[in-house]
Parts: C-alpha cells; sequence; structure tokens
C-alpha cells in the first residue's frame, strides 16, 4: 500500500514537473492570430447589423417585389417569415463573432502581461468557436444528405 502511494506521489510530482513552454515565437503567432480575429470579429458584427437590417426591411422589399413581379413565390412566405429567418442568420453570425472577440482581446491581454488566466479564458473561446462551427457543420451536412436523399426518392417515385 504504502508503496503505491508513493508510487502515486512520483507520477504526480513528474506531471507537475512538464510545463508547457510558451516562447517568444509562439507568443508572437498568438499575438497576431488575434489581431486577425478582431478583424474577422468586427466584419461579423458589420454583416450581422446588415442582416438585421434587412430583416427589418423585409416588407418593404416584398412590397416592391410583389408590384415589381407579383407572381414571385418569395412573396407567398411574407415578411414575418423572412424578418425571422434573417433574424436567425444574424444570431447564428453574431454568436461567433462574439467569440472570436473575446478570444482576442483575452489572448492580446495574455500576450501582453503573460497573463496565464487570460490565455485560459482565451483558448476556452476558441474551443467554443470551433466546437460551434462543428456543432453547425454536422447539422448542415446533415441537411444536405436528407436533401440529397429525398430528391433521389422524389426522383424514383416520379
Amino acid at each position: 500500500m504504502e508503496n503505491t502511494e508513493e508510487g502515486n506521489g512520483a507520477f504526480e510530482s513528474e506531471i507537475q514537473d512538464e510545463k508547457l513552454i510558451i516562447t517568444e515565437d509562439i507568443r508572437s503567432y498568438i499575438y497576431d492570430s488575434a489581431k486577425w480575429t478582431q478583424f474577422l470579429a468586427v466584419v461579423g458584427f458589420v454583416f450581422s447589423a446588415f442582416t438585421i437590417l434587412f430583416a427589418f426591411g423585409s416588407g418593404a422589399f416584398l412590397s416592391t417585389l410583389a408590384s415589381v413581379e407579383p407572381g414571385n413565390p418569395l412573396i407567398k412566405l411574407g415578411s414575418g417569415f423572412l424578418t425571422a429567418m434573417f433574424l436567425v442568420f444574424a444570431l447564428l453570425y453574431f454568436y461567433p463573432s462574439l467569440l472570436l472577440y473575446n478570444y482576442s482581446t483575452a489572448a492580446k491581454t495574455a500576450v501582453l502581461y503573460a497573463d496565464q488566466e487570460g490565455l485560459v479564458v482565451a483558448m476556452k473561446k476558441l474551443k467554443s468557436f470551433f466546437k460551434f462551427w462543428g456543432i453547425l457543420m454536422i447539422i448542415f451536412i446533415s441537411f444536405y444528405v436528407l436533401a440529397t436523399i429525398s430528391s433521389v426518392l422524389m426522383a424514383v417515385g416520379a
């Protein structure tokens, strides 16, 4: 029993001795990536704002479309549906932009002030960003697979 406890203690000390070293090159790479992610986040915020403006202008767009092209199937959807759809798109674009912005600010602070906790926060935000896009891609791929299968079944049935 005592040997097991000593063995665990030795293993724990080996783990504590192994530390991740962040060199100046790595700090430079993190800082550069933080600047680019901040740029991408700001662009994402701008596109989200434009999408929201377009969402609330969809009624005017549909009324103009109805006068120009009365038989357009887009008119049948209604402005309420288009507004909701574009608001969802804006939210889907805003959230990852917010994660990128949070990553960039935390990463810059961590690199500039050698803040370990800031680097942990930055990596957590970056992980959340990629997790969000990964889940969204799984949903899109599933949708495409279902659409392809239903198209093939409809073609065979016709």
